[in-house]
């Protein structure tokens, strides 16, 4: 079972992951001389992003990478690099390196192999990926029904293309491999609507249903999920 953490509030939340994000950070670059993150993007994991540049860390040791990524670009309002580098790469945090999941080509799947060349120079296993969950049960880009979310789930790539059933663009999206080939997960949960979600999908049931239950259903990476009631 995930361990859980429960707050009244987001901005408690956030405050309280971006601690725990400092911790793990520190103990690996103690352990190992270097540290690698993945985060999501959208408005959940703003507070949080934003906490953590604030953290007195040897940010040139941190690799920042995504969960995934639409195919738009980096300037975009839709792009999850341009919510990292507005909020996390800012400060001491600027000196971290940071690994895209753009890249120029023409669409997401053109870009594939590039990317999974890029991924492969990460620092393996990742200390810690940060999942969001949407209210479909989805995480990273892996989304039910989507065209791609079987290969998603079983590949042995880190990283694959994606075309979601309905929201716009085209994305790069961790694999389920890649998402559990890392030491931590942390997941942020607010609203009783995506709690009520999070709750169905800890009961139990098809992964294809609810992608976010291959981070919950599953005893191989430790999972730590924080819950705040708005």
């Amino acid at each position: 079972m995930p361990v859980e953490h429960l707050f009244s509030d987001s901005a408690s939340a956030a405050a309280d992951i971006a601690a725990r994000f400092a911790a793990i950070l520190s103990a690996a670059i103690a352990d190992r001389g270097v540290a690698s993150i993945a985060v999501s993007g959208g408005r959940s994991p703003r507070p949080v992003l934003e906490a953590l540049s604030q953290t007195d860390l040897d940010w040139s040791k941190v690799v920042v990478t995504l969960v995934d990524e639409r195919w738009v670009a980096p300037d975009s309002p839709d792009s999850n690099e341009l919510l990292v580098r507005e909020t996390l790469l800012q400060g001491a945090a600027a000196q971290a390196r940071f690994v895209p999941m753009k890249n120029d080509a023409a669409d997401a799947y053109a870009g594939q192999a590039a990317c999974a060349a890029d991924f492969a120079e990460l620092p393996w296993p990742l200390d810690i990926v940060l999942l969001g969950m949407g209210d479909d049960g989805h995480t990273a880009s892996l989304f039910p029904d989507g065209a791609e979310l079987e290969e998603g789930l079983s590949s042995d790539a880190r990283v694959i293309a994606a075309t979601p059933p309905v929201a716009p663009h085209q994305r790069m999206t961790l694999t389920a491999k890649a998402i559990l080939a890392s030491r931590h997960i942390l997941l942020q949960i607010g609203g009783a609507g995506k709690t009520a979600v999070y709750n169905r999908a800890l009961a139990g049931g098809r992964v294809e249903e609810l992608p976010i239950r291959l981070a919950l259903l599953q005893e191989e990476t430790p999972v730590e999920v924080w819950i705040s009631a708005s």
